[in-house]
């Protein structure tokens, strides 16, 4: 009863661990995956604007995979991130398209207008 009442404030307890494993397993990378995978997840958490909690944790978990998987394999991180690492991380976020926060703000927008203009015109 009372992890229900702390998941409700805090969010989902198992997801935290998640992310904390997600985490642990980029600081085991060798450089230089770990600073470019550091780098790709700080820009997801900027740019991607992912807002539920389960697309994310796949996600990260996704890219975790992708740069462990590199690594053993001795690509290069220039092979998995190409010439532009802001191509590769916005194609990368695009492929977990669920609910992001400028859904709700386009939502808003859009009833704002129709609220001033009686609807659709």
């Amino acid at each position: 009863m009372a992890a229900k009442w702390i998941e409700a404030l805090t969010g989902s307890l198992e997801q935290k661990k998640q992310y904390r494993q997600y985490k642990a397993r980029i600081e085991e990378l060798p450089e230089p995956h770990r600073t470019v995978a550091q780098a790709v997840d700080r820009y997801l958490m900027y740019q991607g604007g992912v807002t539920d909690g389960d697309t994310m944790i796949t996600m990260l978990g996704d890219l975790a995979d992708l740069f462990e998987r590199a690594a053993v394999d001795g690509m290069a991180v220039r092979e998995i991130v190409g010439d532009d690492p802001v191509e590769f991380a916005d194609e990368f976020v695009r492929s977990y398209r669920s609910r992001q926060w400028i859904d709700r703000e386009r939502a808003r927008l859009r009833k704002a207008v129709d609220d001033a203009t009686g609807g659709r015109s």
